[in-house]
């Protein structure tokens, strides 16, 4: 059902997205604490429209197909325009082109289990590579409206460290993954 509250939480995360987006064209620190808020916001409605969903026995198609998708589309958006306002040293777009990447092959490779109906579960390590990641993404984009600490830096050790989990996890998939291709081609 289009409007139950888990789908409308991961509905929320895409509205979000402009928004958040558009603050970046706002001069001053209260913009970037805006962003901030509205990105944890939305985060927080990706644990809780699966919660709910699961809890109130509400898991739909439409919520397992749209979730994924509201997630990316919030962390890639995010991380694109962290790169296009120089909030990012250059180094670190390596982590933020890693993270998309890796969402990209992930996703596809899902698309394709799906059509061979073999599921693909979301691993404990790909869990902490999103909460690191949901962590970093908004001290980065508080930056240096917080002037009592290293903001930056921080966020860019985060993303460091979720795009070595990126790395780790889309390899597990992908290692996955390719044995079921083997075994569709017979």
């Amino acid at each position: 059902m289009l409007t139950s509250l888990p789908n409308l939480l991961t509905l929320s995360r895409i509205v979000v997205i402009p928004l958040v987006v558009g603050l970046f064209y706002v001069e001053g620190d209260a913009a970037r604490w805006a962003a901030c808020a509205l990105f944890v916001a939305a985060a927080v409605t990706d644990w809780f429209d699966g919660y709910l969903a699961r809890s109130w026995n509400q898991v739909s198609r439409f919520g397992r197909f749209l979730d994924p998708i509201a997630d990316k589309l919030l962390v890639a958006s995010v991380l694109f325009m962290l790169a296009a306002f120089d909030r990012l040293s250059t180094v670190s777009f390596l982590p933020a082109l890693i993270i998309v990447l890796r969402e990209i092959l992930v996703s596809g490779l899902r698309e394709f289990l799906a059509e061979v109906r073999v599921s693909m579960p979301v691993s404990r390590l790909a869990k902490w590579k999103t909460g690191i990641q949901m962590t970093a993404i908004p001290v980065l984009l508080v930056g240096d409206a917080a002037a009592f600490m290293p903001t930056r830096q921080l966020g860019e050790v985060g993303l460091w460290i979720a795009a070595i989990l990126t790395i780790i996890t889309g390899w597990d998939y992908l290692r996955s993954g390719m044995r079921h291709m083997g075994e569709s081609a017979e």
